[in-house]
């Protein structure tokens, strides 16, 4: 981070007030945490799920700050350091980010989506990486905290950006997209995540078709034609569109083959790379977004070529004569029921589920827990270790309707480990697959 701001200029960004220190103070970089806070560094005082950094203020002043942004200035002894006044510290933030991102010329994609967008921002990355310079956010700093700090990272030598929107609830998409200012914005698809915050799909729909509205003027909204939510758009958006998909109306027409190759404008597009058909889709959402940035072919054959799947994401590993699918980043419904398919086309038996809870689904959860024990009924996976208070309801249905499949359930995974390592003890393929914050990868780094 680099910021060119003085305090002055920084005030008048954010509509705040200098109450202590020459306006004339450079303001060009910042810390959030006053733990760690150093002597002459500026300090940025945000409210967390947990603290609220203003309640800390005169420490961060007492350990020699040079300058501070807060919210409360009210009984304070300034000493040597500058201070500016906002009402927001969130939002004085993201409208910094924003005033940054726009004074960098490079051009960006936003990605939102209720799956693939990581994926797909991985391959968007890694093709416009073949012509020039590119910033991303990493991580999970897709939010409305770490989206700001990822945008001020942005430098005048990149000179494309491929950031990820994550949202839980309506208004996110629009709050986080509004300072990225996107010139494409893609939409991977709409299924079943957070409804505990979301409530039902037409509100997830609602909150990530925020992102069209977000848009630079003439910029170019990319959205999955495939999807039973997002097709509407053909027929209510009205700007700029790339749509893309297996269907026969889509822009960018996936072929249904076993390598990747899709149609655009007439042109056969076609890679050598054999994908799943979800992935398939997400090369699809990343060549229409890099398409709709300006770049051409050979970019996007050799972006592809050189993308490398992030960890925990339908990862492939080999132990011990066993092959596991390591998917613990997260799931939903739609991944879950996605991850199963893929699962039963693996020809190295036995076929072994090794499934965790689905956070954040609310009131839909044991439905949406049972839907899973009938996918694996569906897809004839004959072994499975279920884990969790969720999927309790996965274990109740399998027991009661499915009795030819052996199923250890428990709520602590370390109860059934054995059990899946003698399960595993001549070979095998194991999906791995569960909501972040259950902490599946740790399972395998038991064998």
């Amino acid at each position: 981070m680099n910021l060119n701001l003085t305090l002055e200029h920084l005030a008048k960004i954010t509509g705040g007030k200098i109450v202590n220190g020459n306006p004339k103070t450079p303001f060009k970089t910042f810390a959030t945490d006053s733990r760690v806070l150093t002597a002459g560094q500026n300090f940025w005082a945000l409210k967390g799920g947990k603290f609220d950094a203003n309640d800390f203020l005169q420490d961060v002043i007492n350990k020699g700050a040079a300058a501070v942004v807060a919210e409360r200035a009210e009984n304070l002894d300034f000493k040597n350091t500058a201070f500016v006044k906002v009402s927001n510290a969130l939002a004085a933030l993201q409208t910094v980010a924003g005033w940054h991102r726009r004074e960098m010329n490079l051009k960006l994609a936003a990605i939102t989506g209720s799956n693939g967008k990581s994926t797909t921002k991985q391959m968007l990355l890694s093709i416009c990486k073949t012509a020039g310079q590119t910033r991303a956010n990493m991580g999970n700093l897709n939010n409305q905290f770490g989206l700001p700090f990822s945008l001020l990272e942005i430098t005048p030598d990149d000179k494309y950006g491929v950031f990820e929107l994550g949202a839980s609830k309506k208004g996110d998409i629009a709050e986080i997209a509004a300072p990225a200012a996107p010139d494409v914005g893609i939409i991977t698809n709409i299924s079943a995540a957070h409804l505990e915050f979301f409530k039902n799909l037409q509100t997830v729909y609602d909150t990530k078709t925020e992102l069209a509205a977000a848009l630079n003027p003439g910029g170019t909204l990319v959205y999955n034609l495939d999807d039973d939510m997002l097709k509407n758009l053909k027929n209510t958006y009205k700007g700029r569109a790339i749509t893309f998909g297996f269907s026969d109306g889509a822009d960018l027409k996936i072929s249904d083959k076993e390598n990747f190759e899709f149609i655009y404008k007439d042109e056969v597009f076609s890679f050598g790379l054999n994908f799943e058909r979800h992935n398939k889709l997400n090369a699809a959402a990343a060549c229409a977004g890099a398409i709709a940035l300006g770049l051409f072919k050979d970019n996007l054959e050799r972006g592809l070529k050189n993308y490398e799947p992030m960890p925990m994401r339908m990862q492939r590993v080999k132990h011990g004569g066993a092959t596991f699918i390591l998917d613990c980043y997260n799931a939903n419904p739609a991944s879950m029921e996605n991850a199963i398919t893929l699962l039963a086309k693996e020809k190295t038996k036995p076929l072994i589920a090794v499934l965790g809870d689905m956070k954040e689904l609310g009131a839909h959860s044991a439905k949406y827990h049972a839907a899973a024990a009938e996918q694996l009924a569906e897809n004839k996976i004959e072994t499975v270790f279920l884990s969790g208070p969720e999927m309790a309801a996965a274990a109740e249905i399998l027991r009661a309707k499915h009795p030819n499949i052996n199923v250890k359930y428990s709520l602590y995974y370390k109860d059934w480990l054995a059990d899946l390592k003698n399960a595993l003890k001549n070979g095998g393929t194991c999906l791995v697959k569960a909501s972040r914050s259950m902490n599946f990868e740790n399972i395998f780094k038991e064998f």
